[in-house]
């Protein structure tokens, strides 16, 4: 599942970007109002947590203009203790559920699933996503190639479900790395054509195409008749 952290205390957001990522979560981070209401609406998230205090665009902004567009994503807003900002206009907004600052880790993660069970029975639920032979279920987490599935670890998966979801387009190594693994990865870069070469060999070769210089895009492999 993919999620959205927007949140401008930078510390804050890699610290939850981490653990969410451990939890084996998708998760993307923007630091600005404006930015975290665009890829809330152009992107395919499971469930947005957003900060009220924003640059740009304060977080009951971005949550009406989501609603206001159609947008029935699950959020998870976060709220600073006895600020000028309060939850009853969070939630009047169109939040789901709120978090007061500071907040246990445990009380969020807790927070998150249980906003992703609710969101699971409405339209905003993950969605299965079928590419010919492939089929890829975001919310079980598994993958189907014809008519068998194909066991993929968590990282293998996660790699795979960015570049679903964003099928057609072509996905930096970058982006994969800062989606995948985290921010403040110091690794060896190159682990990401190691995770590519293994999906490869599961998918078949001609799914994922490296576009030199760029990245990697999903192709649409014709369904078998």
């Amino acid at each position: 599942m993919r999620l959205l952290i927007v949140e401008d205390e930078k510390r804050l957001a890699l610290s939850l970007a981490k653990g969410l990522t451990a939890e084996g979560y998708a998760v993307d981070v923007v630091h600005d109002g404006r930015e975290g209401l665009y890829r809330a609406s152009e992107g395919s998230y499971d469930l947005v947590i957003l900060d009220i205090m924003l640059p740009g665009m304060n977080g009951y902004r971005v949550c009406a203009a989501l609603r206001a567009g159609g947008h029935d994503v699950p959020i998870l807003m976060l709220t600073a203790k006895d600020g000028e900002y309060d939850e009853a206009e969070g939630l009047d907004t169109g939040a789901d559920d709120y978090l007061t600052k500071p907040f246990s880790y445990v009380v969020l993660v807790a927070r998150v699933k249980a906003l992703l069970r609710r969101g699971g029975q409405g339209a905003g639920a993950s969605p299965v996503h079928v590419h010919g032979d492939l089929k890829v279920d975001t919310a079980a987490r598994r993958v189907f190639l014809r008519d068998g599935e194909v066991v993929l670890t968590t990282k293998e998966f996660a790699v795979l479900e960015h570049l679903v979801v964003r099928a057609g387009e072509v996905v930096s190594k970058t982006e994969i790395l800062e989606h995948v693994w985290d921010f403040a990865y110091e690794g060896d870069p190159n682990i990401v054509e190691v995770y590519i070469s293994t999906l490869r060999r599961k998918l078949g070769a001609g799914l994922i195409r490296t576009v030199r210089g760029a990245g990697y895009r999903l192709e649409r492999i014709e369904a078998t008749p």
